[in-house]
């Protein structure tokens, strides 16, 4: 069982338990189809290197969207047929959407793909920030960003397994409520995987 001083992780640290070239295994979401056609898609999972400490970077999306409306996430989005691999597809919409440039990211890896309820193959791409940030948020897609602590996201003290039902059928979900923010659902659930990733034996 990890110690509370693993939760406050240095920069190297997440450097050497992220850079893994193992193959990963996917995750499927509660309710996320068995088989059928997933659409591509990526995220930055953004660690910023603050001098009190790392925290990660989450957008809350705005209300009218079609996917995901009003929910916490990590910037991304669909892959492009001119995104040369998900990496690529991360950094691209993490400077769209909140205006992270590609040369302020060092991506220190992957996380195991995750199948959604909703239809989406998504990769993780776990990338180390450098401040200062200069955010520029897209209008559309993004009415707020926050930054919870790294250490708070990663105590498994704070990782909620919570059910809903939806269309009949009873669904499980993590959450990791945080000052007056509900981060839930494959969010939550890419977090859980980088506490995963974080704690496996090296």
């Amino acid at each position: 069982m990890a110690t509370p001083e693993f939760y406050s992780l240095s920069v190297i640290e997440l450097r050497q338990r992220l850079a893994s070239p193992d193959p990963l295994p996917h995750i499927r979401e509660s309710g996320a189809a068995a088989n059928g056609v997933l659409t591509a898609a990526a995220v930055l999972v953004p660690i910023i290197n603050r001098p009190s400490g790392l925290t990660i970077l989450l957008t809350q999306r705005t209300a009218h969207l079609r996917d995901h409306a009003g929910q916490v996430s990590f910037p991304g989005g669909r892959c492009e047929a001119g995104d040369a691999d998900p990496v690529a597809t991360a950094l691209r919409e993490a400077e769209e959407e909140v205006g992270v440039l590609p040369a302020q990211v060092e991506v220190l890896g992957r996380l195991p793909e995750y199948f959604t309820s909703t239809g989406f193959r998504v990769t993780p791409v776990v990338g180390l920030v450098t401040p200062p940030l200069n955010l520029k948020l897209d209008d559309f897609e993004v009415a707020e960003v926050f930054e919870p602590p790294l250490s708070f996201l990663l105590d498994p003290a704070n990782h909620q397994r919570q059910q809903v039902e939806w269309q009949g059928a009873l669904r499980e979900f993590w959450a990791m409520p945080w000052q007056g923010y509900y981060i839930w659902g494959a969010t939550a659930g890419m977090l859980v995987s980088l506490h995963a990733a974080l704690t496996t034996e090296q």
